[in-house]
């Protein structure tokens, strides 16, 4: 799947802080006509950009709201924290969201990071990233055998499961697993092991080609063929536009709609965009996905899809 002759497919990642369900779900809707192939939201509980004091919609939900009102495209989350909910529990959530979507679920699954929320509401940490990295291995080890298998038995130290079963089946005869960062010594050898899509996030395309060595590295000690990984890049947030003025006052709107947000935009014309894409793409990371931050920006929205997307090699 990182053979650089595969068609490049498009996503894009839905920011569900400082937003309502009406403006999400008609993004989604617009999304789905302009033939988007992959539609994703966060898995947070508190917004992550700026001001943590804020409105925030569930990531699982969104998802269950988009099925009913999109037929397109692929649905998950970007990514789903691990920490939040029993692997086994995962497996049946993005099971019936797969059969509300009939057949479009992805399952993406992450270490988690954001202490914040966590601590706010309760949820166990760990002593460190690297604890929660263990935890994701475990995790995913048995989430993958539900997955594929019907049933499993889990005997980690921190996931315990006996004979657990998914029933019914997915729709999809092959649910894909997404695990999304770019850790060299313990998330990437997880990637390795068990992923069937990987999510590396806001990286130079040097920085994508290096991770993508180091995986390819882990994938020939496990015994695994790297081309079954589909590499997936989220590009971060975009805007579209050929006059810089209107570029910069649509992100002071992004701003504006988010309290105290820092991060960086990129910012250029179709012709820019689609140059940095084909740099990705030629690396073999065919599916892009840029995010879309509240005042959504139907513009971008509409270009990345019609100019952006034919254009890249």
């Amino acid at each position: 799947m990182s053979d650089p002759t595969t068609p490049v497919r498009i996503g894009v990642l839905v920011w569900n802080q400082y937003t309502d369900w009406p403006r999400m779900r008609h993004i989604g809707q617009r999304a789905d006509e302009l033939g988007y192939d992959s539609l994703w939201t966060w898995d947070h509980l508190y917004p992550i950009v700026g001001d943590p004091h804020g409105p925030f919609l569930e990531g699982y939900m969104v998802l269950a709201g988009w099925s009913q009102q999109t037929t397109r495209p692929t649905l998950g989350l970007m990514v789903g924290a691990n920490t939040f909910r029993n692997p086994g529990l995962v497996v049946k959530m993005v099971t019936t969201l797969d059969h509300l979507s009939e057949g479009r679920a992805v399952l993406g699954i992450g270490a988690a990071w954001y202490e914040t929320e966590h601590a706010a509401f309760g949820i166990e940490f760990g002593g460190g990233f690297g604890e929660r990295i263990g935890w994701l291995d475990e995790s995913v080890e048995l989430m993958r055998a539900m997955l594929r298998e019907g049933v499993a038995t889990a005997r980690g130290e921190h996931y315990q499961a006996r004979d657990v079963r998914n029933d019914p089946a997915p729709i999809q005869a092959h649910l894909p697993i997404l695990i999304g960062g770019s850790g060299e010594r313990k998330t990437l050898r997880t990637v390795a092991r068990f992923a069937d899509a990987w999510n590396v996030a806001m990286v130079t395309p040097e920085q994508a080609a290096a991770k993508d060595v180091v995986l390819r590295r882990w994938c020939d000690e496990v015994g695994r063929d790297p081309d079954e990984i589909e590499r997936t890049l989220s590009l971060g947030p975009l805007v579209i536009r050929d006059d810089p003025a209107d570029a910069q006052a649509t992100i002071a709107r992004f701003r504006d709609s988010n309290p105290r947000m820092e991060r960086e935009v990129i910012v250029g014309t179709v012709d820019e965009i689609t140059e940095l894409c084909d740099r990705y793409a030629a690396l073999g990371f065919r599916h892009l996905i840029f995010h879309a931050p509240v005042p959504y920006d139907e513009e971008t929205l509409e270009r990345f899809a019609a100019d952006v997307k034919p254009n890249i090699v």
